[in-house]
């Protein structure tokens, strides 16, 4: 639907017929303030006439005081008359007013859902009709830790200030959908709560992505990643070629020799399906990834290239084995 687009017609009637019955007491008010100001002119001439014959005592003073007592009369019914013509004006606004919601429209252009109204039902001000949702861009929200919202922060401002909206760095969020496949259009940040959530220890952020086709649906699920950090020339190793032993991670190293050597290793932040070594492992070092339980130090091995070697293709991290 388009904005602006009727989507619902109510009866216009009854609304019609109170827009005419307020138009009539519009008319009547104006008679009326036109009787009332002709009286009032009267009452002035009266006063005006026989002010100089009361100083002249060619009257009574009780007949001039009359006089002004009809004017000040006069005068009074003319403010009551206007006053009855404002009324009847405010009336008929909100007579055209209640007669222009008889036709329901679209505040937004955009994905209309199903009716919950049909022809001949009785509606009131509480009554939901439909509802329509703007789908091109589309907006997502998502929740992330104190620790995250932190990264990300630290990663907008880039040591030149500004915030997850105004940051000199610009962040991309990609898209995972609920299929496992990859939105194919960015998105970028447009809202950040004011608070942490006290309970969850979370924030609430918006996103807003390109959605042509409207292939991007509310209630959907979905999962946002952005780039929080770059790590040039880093290691990694796959998560089956680590094992962990009393708290210390460890790796078997094929030797020159072709005998196996334990390793003990620093893992920095997981990618994709590989963990990244940030101690204890040289570049170019072979590492074993599948029958680690067959093996010991020092055992004789004869190693040969894994036949489907995990990779990662997430954004993020300049990767190298």
């Amino acid at each position: 639907v388009k904005k602006g687009q009727v989507l619902f017609e109510i009866d216009p009637r009854p609304f019609q017929a109170a827009l005419e019955q307020a138009q009539g007491q519009l008319g009547q008010a104006q008679g009326q303030v036109g009787q009332a100001q002709a009286q009032l002119g009267l009452a002035q001439i009266n006063v005006n006439r026989d002010t100089p014959l009361a100083g002249q005592h060619a009257i009574a003073q009780s007949q001039l005081d009359n006089d002004k007592q009809q004017a000040a009369q006069a005068e009074a019914t003319v403010r009551s008359a206007q006053a009855a013509v404002a009324a009847a004006q405010a009336a008929i606004a909100n007579a055209r007013l209640n007669l222009g919601f008889t036709q329901v429209r679209s505040l937004i252009s955009g994905i209309a859902g199903q009716a919950t109204m049909q022809v001949g039902n009785l509606v009131g001000p509480q009554s939901v009709l439909t509802s329509v949702s703007q789908l091109d861009p589309v907006k997502v929200f998502f929740s992330i830790s104190d620790a995250q919202y932190l990264a990300l922060t630290h990663r907008a401002r880039h040591g030149n200030g500004g915030d997850l909206l105004r940051g000199s760095v610009d962040l991309p969020l990609t898209l995972t959908l609920s299929n496992g496949d990859a939105f194919p259009h960015t998105g970028r940040i447009i809202f950040v709560d004011r608070s942490m959530n006290q309970q969850t220890g979370a924030i609430r952020i918006a996103a807003s992505f390109p959605n042509p086709g409207n292939v991007l649906r509310p209630g959907q699920f979905g999962r946002i990643k952005a780039q929080t950090q770059v790590l040039h020339n880093a290691l990694l190793v796959p998560q089956s070629a680590v094992q962990e032993m009393q708290g210390i991670q460890q790796v078997y190293v094929v030797g020159a020799d072709n005998h196996v050597h334990i390793e003990n290793v620093t893992l920095g932040p997981q990618h994709g399906n590989d963990w990244i070594i940030t101690a204890g492992l040289q570049p170019g070092a072979r590492v074993v990834v599948d029958n680690l339980q067959k093996l010991k130090e020092g055992v004789p091995v004869s190693p040969h290239p894994a036949a489907n070697p995990p990779s990662s293709t997430d954004s993020g991290a300049s990767a190298g084995r």
